[in-house]
């Protein structure tokens, strides 16, 4: 029997101007799944994985991304936007819970704007990280 337990955020989709890659991959995935594009492969074996831990997942590893490193001005280069999910509070405008609930929103980030977050209120926000999407054109011009 498989385990697949992540297999569900481990995907790489494209459209015709975006890749999209799910965070569940670690590092040393990324470099052997051939679904993945090869230029993007290829910025994570000689720029990334230098930084960083082979075993650590993507969202791992953009969850802990320092700002003001050469990594985030990479991504930036990229045009790369991260597709996180946050918990928000809601009011409730009718029925019998009036008031204000808790639920996840998703939302699409910069890699500046998830870099400006510490890591503590993220944890504090509960923000999870589903998605990095890199633009196709950016990617090609590195």
């Amino acid at each position: 029997m498989r385990n697949t337990v992540y297999e569900d955020n481990k995907y790489s989709m494209q459209d015709t101007s975006r890749v999209y890659v799910g965070c569940k991959y670690t590092l040393g995935e990324l470099l052997e799944a051939e679904e993945i594009l090869f230029k993007f492969r290829m910025l994570v074996r000689k720029y990334i994985l230098p930084e960083a831990d082979a075993q650590d997942t993507l969202e791992t590893h953009l969850y802990y991304l320092p700002p003001d490193t050469f990594l985030v001005e990479l991504y930036q280069q990229m045009k790369a936007k991260v597709k996180v999910n946050i918990i928000e509070e809601k009011k409730a405008w009718f029925g019998a819970s009036k008031g204000t609930k808790k639920q996840y929103t998703t939302k699409l980030l910069t890699i500046g704007q998830l870099v400006e977050i510490p890591p503590r209120e993220k944890e504090k926000q509960g923000i999870v990280i589903q998605e990095l999407s890199i633009s196709k054109l950016a990617l090609a011009g590195l």
